[in-house]
C-alpha cells in the first residue's frame, strides 16, 4: 500500500474553526477505535512491509530506515499526485513541512518553522542558485512535474550540504543527465493535467535515448493558470488579483557512460511570469527615522497611534482591492549548466568519487504598468567533489570539498540590498560504524564565508565548525530508534548583513546589520519508527536551541508597513512530527498524522510567521488497479504571534484522491488520477505568509491528470 500523503496544497497557478484540541481528541479516539477493531480482524493482519527507499542525499546511499534522523521520500505515484506548481506546495502535506505561500508563483519549503537560507534546496546534490532565499516572493527555480524523486532531510541530516541547513535540505532528483543507457534504447514519460481552481493547464515531456556509451536526454514543461479562486466568504472577492502563474522550461543533457561510471552535462532554461498580490503603492514614500517609520512627506505629523493601526490593520488588508493593472508581474529567466559525474572503484581504498556542479545566470524583472521597476540578478556557481572510501577498521564514509560564489544585484526602485559578492568554501566528512543492531554516524564540517558589499566596500568574513553524532538501534525486526545531536554554525546571509531599503512585495522596510555574528544551533532529535506489520509509524521529537538566532525584528509599523531590523537573540524550537498507519483490511488502511512546532525567544516573545499545529486523519484503499484516499486536515489557530503580527484563524480541509493504474508490471505503465482539495470551499489563511490577508489559500480545486511511461 502506498504510504505517501495524497494531500497537497493547491498548485500555484499561472501568469497574471474548528479549535484543534477538540478535533485532535476526536481524531485520536477514532484512530484508537480503528486500531482496536483491526486487532480483532484477521484480514487486517496482512504482512505489510514498507518498501525501502534509497536516500541519495544521505551521502552513503542509505535506506530511509537507516537514517539517524527522519527523512521523507516522495517518488512514483505518490509524487505524481503530490506535485504542484511550486516546491513548497508539493511538500506542504508532509509532517514537519509547510510552504512560504506568496500567491501562486512562489512557495519555498519551510521545515520545522525554518525557511530561507536555513533550508537548502538541491538539484541532485548541487545547490539551486536563484533568489528565493532573499525574499518569499521569489520562486524556487525547479519544475516539480519533471522530478523523479524528492528527498527531505530534516535537521542535522543536511549537515554535509552546508552548515546553514539547520532546518534541513530538500534534494530533487531528475533525469536531465542520464546515468545509464536505456535497455530498449529509449524511455520516457509524458504527463498532462488540468485544474479547476485557477483554470490551470500543465504538462511535461521527458525522453532519454542512447546507444553504446552515449546517452541523450531532452525534457520540456509548461503551465498556464489564471488568478485562483479562494474559499467562500472573503471580503476581497472570489479570486486573488495577481495570483496568475505561467511557467515554461526545457533541458538538454548528454552523458558518456562506461562500466565504472558516467560523466555528463545538461543545459536548462526556465521561464516564469507570475503576479505579486497585495502590492500597495501607497507605501512608496515610507522610510525610517531612527527606530520609527515615516510615510509621506515631512509636512505630515510624524506621530502615529499604533493602537489604532493594530485594531484596524487586519480589516483594512481584507478590504483592500487591486485592479489587475496594479499588480506587479515577475518576469523570470534562469539559464543553468549542470555537470555530474561518478567514478566507481577509481583506485585502491575508494569505492566512488562523485562530482556535482552548477553554473547559473538568473534574472528577474518586476514589471509594473508595462515598465520594469526593479531587476534582480544572480550569477552563481556551485562545485562539490566527494570521495567515498572503503571500510577502514570498520568505518565507512566519505569526505569532500564544496565551493560556491554568488554575485547578486538589485537595481531599481526596490533595490533594498546593494550588490554583493558571497564566496563560500566548505570541507566535510561523514563516517558510519555498524555494530550488531546499531548503526553509529558522525559528521564534521568546516565553512568559511566572505560577503562583500560592492558599493560601500564593507566586507565581512565568518568561519564555522559544525558537527553531529547519531545512532540508530534496530532493537526488534521492523523497529528502529534514532538519537542525534548536532552543533551547527551558520554565517549570516548577505541580505541579513547589508539590506537597507523598502521592499514593497512584503510591505517592509528592511535594515541589515553588518556586525551580525554566526548563529550556533544545538539540536537533539529522538525518533521511533516501525516499518513492517499491519501497524507502521514514524514519530520524532526535537529541540533546537539556537544562540544568536538571526531574524527580522519588527521595530515599528505604520500604514501596513513594518520596519524590520535584522537582529540576534537566543531562540528555541521544540516540536513533534508523527505519522501512524493501521492496516484495517487487505484493501483499506487508516493514517493519523500531524505536527507542532513551538518557536520562541529565550528572553520572552514569539518568533514571527510560525506555522500552527496540524493534525489529519486519512482513509486509503486499494483494489486491483484502483487506489484512492480521503482525508480531513485540521489546522489550528495561530495565536502565538510576534509583536505587530496578527493572529491567523484555524481551518479544516476535506481532500480526496483516486487513481487508476494501467499496464502494471510492463514498461508502458500509465495512470489516470483525480484529486480534490478543499472540497468544502473553506476560507483559509497561511500563518507563515507575509501577505496572508490579501492572498488566502486556494478554495475548492479539482485536478484531473494522466501520466504515461514508454
Amino acid at each position: 500500500m502506498n504510504q505517501h500523503l495524497l494531500y497537497a496544497p493547491s498548485s500555484a497557478r499561472a501568469l497574471r474553526r474548528r479549535p484543534l484540541p477538540s478535533a485532535l481528541f476526536i481524531l485520536l479516539q477514532g484512530a484508537a477505535l480503528v486500531c482496536a477493531n483491526a486487532q480483532d480482524n484477521p484480514a487486517a493482519n496482512v504482512n505489510a512491509q514498507l518498501p525501502e527507499v534509497t536516500v541519495s542525499a544521505s551521502g552513503l546511499e542509505l535506506g530511509a530506515s537507516e537514517m539517524t534522523t527522519p527523512v521523507t521520500v516522495l517518488e512514483g505515484n505518490a509524487l505524481v499526485r503530490s506535485r504542484e506548481a511550486t516546491l513548497g506546495e508539493t511538500l506542504e502535506g508532509e509532517p514537519g513541512m509547510t510552504g512560504s505561500h506568496f500567491g501562486a508563483g512562489a512557495s519555498r519549503p519551510v521545515i520545522r518553522g525554518m525557511d530561507g537560507p536555513r533550508v537548502k534546496v538541491l538539484s541532485d546534490g548541487s545547490e539551486i542558485q536563484d533568489a528565493s532565499t532573499i525574499s518569499p516572493d521569489h520562486t524556487v527555480v525547479t519544475e516539480p512535474l519533471l522530478a523523479n524523486q524528492v528527498e527531505v532531510l530534516r535537521g542535522p541530516s543536511g549537515l554535509i550540504y552546508g552548515a546553514g541547513a539547520v532546518g534541513g535540505a530538500v534534494n530533487i532528483l531528475d533525469g536531465k543527465i542520464p546515468t545509464a543507457i536505456p535497455e530498449k534504447g529509449y524511455e520516457g514519460s509524458a504527463e498532462a493535467r488540468v485544474g479547476s481552481g485557477a483554470s490551470e493547464k500543465a504538462g511535461a515531456l521527458s525522453l532519454t535515448g542512447g546507444a553504446g556509451s552515449i546517452a541523450m536526454h531532452v525534457e520540456a514543461s509548461g503551465r498556464d493558470a489564471d488568478d485562483y479562486k479562494v474559499g467562500s466568504g472573503w471580503n476581497g472577492g472570489s479570486h486573488v488579483p495577481g495570483s496568475f502563474n505561467r511557467t515554461s522550461g526545457a533541458s538538454l543533457g548528454l552523458s558518456w557512460i562506461g562500466s565504472q561510471g558516467y560523466l555528463g552535462f545538461a543545459v536548462t532554461r526556465q521561464n516564469a511570469k507570475y503576479g505579486l498580490p497585495g502590492h500597495n503603492h501607497d507605501i512608496e514614500g515610507c522610510h525610517p527615522h531612527g527606530t520609527h517609520l515615516h510615510c509621506g512627506s515631512h509636512d505630515h505629523d510624524h506621530g502615529h497611534d499604533h493602537g489604532d493601526e493594530h485594531e484596524e490593520g487586519h480589516d483594512h488588508e481584507h478590504e483592500h482591492e487591486h485592479a489587475p493593472g496594479d499588480v506587479p508581474v515577475v518576469d523570470m529567466r534562469s539559464d543553468r549548466l549542470d555537470v555530474r559525474g561518478e567514478w566507481r572503484n577509481p583506485f585502491t581504498g575508494f569505492s566512488a568519487v562523485r562530482l556535482r556542479g552548477g553554473l547559473t545566470d538568473y534574472r528577474h524583472d518586476e514589471v509594473e504598468d508595462g515598465a520594469i521597476g526593479t531587476t534582480f540578478k544572480n550569477k552563481a556557481y556551485d562545485l562539490r567533489v566527494e570521495a567515498q572510501h572503503e571500510p577502514i577498521a570498520g568505518f565507512k564514509g566519505l569526505f569532500g570539498v564544496q565551493t560556491s560564489q554568488r554575485k547578486f544585484s538589485a537595481t531599481g526602485e526596490e533595490a533594498y540590498v546593494e550588490p554583493t559578492i558571497t564566496r563560500r568554501t566548505g570541507l566535510f566528512m561523514l563516517e558510519e560504524y555498524r555494530l550488531g543492531d546499531w548503526r553509529l554516524e558522525g559528521a564534521l564540517r568546516y565553512d568559511r564565508q566572505t560577503a562583500e558589499a560592492e558599493d560601500s566596500r564593507v566586507k565581512r568574513s565568518h568561519n564555522g565548525l559544525s558537527a553531529s553524532v547519531g545512532a540508530v538501534w534496530r532493537f526488534q525486526p521492523g523497529y528502529a530508534a534514532g538519537l542525534t545531536y548536532s552543533r551547527a554554525s551558520r554565517a549570516p546571509a548577505a541580505e541579513e548583513l547589508f539590506a537597507r531599503g523598502l521592499h514593497m512585495a512584503t510591505a517592509t522596510y528592511e535594515l541589515g546589520n553588518a556586525d551580525l555574528r554566526n548563529e550556533v544551533s544545538s539540536n537533539f532529535d529522538l525518533s521511533l519508527r516501525k516499518t513492517s506489520g499491519p501497524t507502521t509509524f514514524d514519530v520524532t521529537a526535537y529541540r533546537n536551541r539556537i544562540s544568536h538566532y538571526i531574524y527580522g525584528r519588527t521595530l515599528d509599523e505604520l500604514e501596513g508597513v513594518q520596519l524590520l531590523q535584522y537582529s540576534q537573540a537566543d531562540a528555541t524550537f521544540t516540536g513533534v512530527e508523527a505519522k501512524v498507519r493501521q492496516q484495517i483490511t487487505r484493501h483499506f488502511g487508516v493514517t493519523l498524522l500531524g505536527d507542532v512546532v513551538r518557536a520562541k525567544l529565550d528572553d520572552g516573545g514569539n518568533l514571527p510567521r510560525i506555522s500552527p499545529a496540524r493534525v489529519g486523519l486519512r482513509l486509503d484503499g486499494r483494489w486491483q488497479a484502483w487506489e484512492g484516499n480521503i482525508e480531513w486536515r485540521q489546522v489550528a489557530r495561530q495565536k502565538r504571534v510576534a509583536e505587530f503580527e496578527t493572529t491567523t484563524p484555524g481551518y479544516g480541509m476535506l481532500n480526496l484522491g483516486v487513481a487508476y493504474n494501467g499496464g502494471q508490471g510492463t514498461p508502458n505503465e500509465w495512470q489516470i488520477y483525480l484529486k480534490a482539495r478543499n472540497l468544502t470551499n473553506r476560507l483559509a489563511y497561511s500563518a507563515n505568509s507575509f501577505i496572508k490577508d490579501v492572498a488566502p489559500l486556494m478554495g475548492r480545486n479539482i485536478t484531473v491528470g494522466m501520466r504515461v511511461n514508454f
